[in-house]
């Protein structure tokens, strides 16, 4: 069995007094896309903002390949090959795709690395050499979340924690952007999701997380979970399609 690359153990979170994250524990196989699903207010943006330093850990650890990085911020994050892509829209809409790209190297000290690296996206997407004089604001909702993946991959990461990349986005783009995240698992990226579109996202997926209340309730192949009975109770009676994120 393929090794965990993220692991989390016991760990309670949350905003101030308001815990959400009740000693929540999961593995993330390496190479390999999960999705993790549940009810509104389950923790899924939690669990994302946990991993990534944005939230003091009250109790439990968070490790990345082996590494306690519990106490670790963003920046050394991102140093480790910990890529967080959140919802919405996270560009400078007025700059061109180039010039977003060139910024999303503003922690790489080697010029001619993150030149290099800007090229091997472009050659990546190459709908972003197409459009790379172009201001963000111009591109279309999904193709503004692939130049906020691209952007992601100059930092050359080992895992890719996205948060709702289909919101706002037609389902023609839905699928670009799905694609996208199976070429980078291909490519021995491992990705970690949060989708409201649980179906599709776990069509596309390997392994699958249910959160319910801040606790993992359920874990598995994401076929498996796709087609137990038990998901759709955890959803307040409701399909797969209906869940939202907190």
């Amino acid at each position: 069995m393929t090794e965990p690359v993220l692991t989390l153990d016991g760990v309670v979170a949350g905003y101030g007094r308001l815990t959400i994250l009740h000693g929540t524990t999961l593995r993330v196989r390496q190479g390999t896309i999960t999705t993790m699903i549940g009810p509104n207010g389950a923790g899924k943006s939690t669990v994302f903002k946990a991993v990534f330093g944005l939230l003091p850990i009250e109790s439990g650890t968070i490790h990345f390949k082996g590494e306690d990085i519990t106490v670790r911020r963003p920046r050394e994050l991102l140093a480790r090959g910990v890529v967080y892509v959140p919802q919405g829209r996270n560009l400078f809409p007025e700059l061109t795709v180039r010039h977003n790209l060139e910024l999303g190297g503003v922690t790489m000290r080697d010029e001619a690395l993150l030149r290099q690296r800007i090229e091997q996206v472009l050659d990546r997407f190459p709908m972003l050499r197409e459009k790379s004089t172009r201001q963000a604001s111009t591109l279309s909702g999904g193709e503004q979340k692939i130049l906020e993946l691209g952007r992601g991959m100059l930092l050359d990461p080992s895992l890719v924690l996205i948060d709702e990349p289909s919101i706002g986005l037609a389902p023609l783009m839905v699928r670009q952007v799905f694609d996208e995240l199976i070429r980078l698992r291909d490519s021995g990226v491992t990705v970690l999701m949060v989708e409201q579109n649980a179906r599709s996202a776990l069509a596309i997926s390997d392994d699958a997380l249910v959160l319910e209340q801040g606790r993992l309730a359920l874990a598995g192949r994401a076929p498996d979970i796709l087609a137990d009975p038990r998901v759709g109770a955890l959803f307040l009676g409701g399909g797969l399609g209906e869940t939202a994120s907190p």
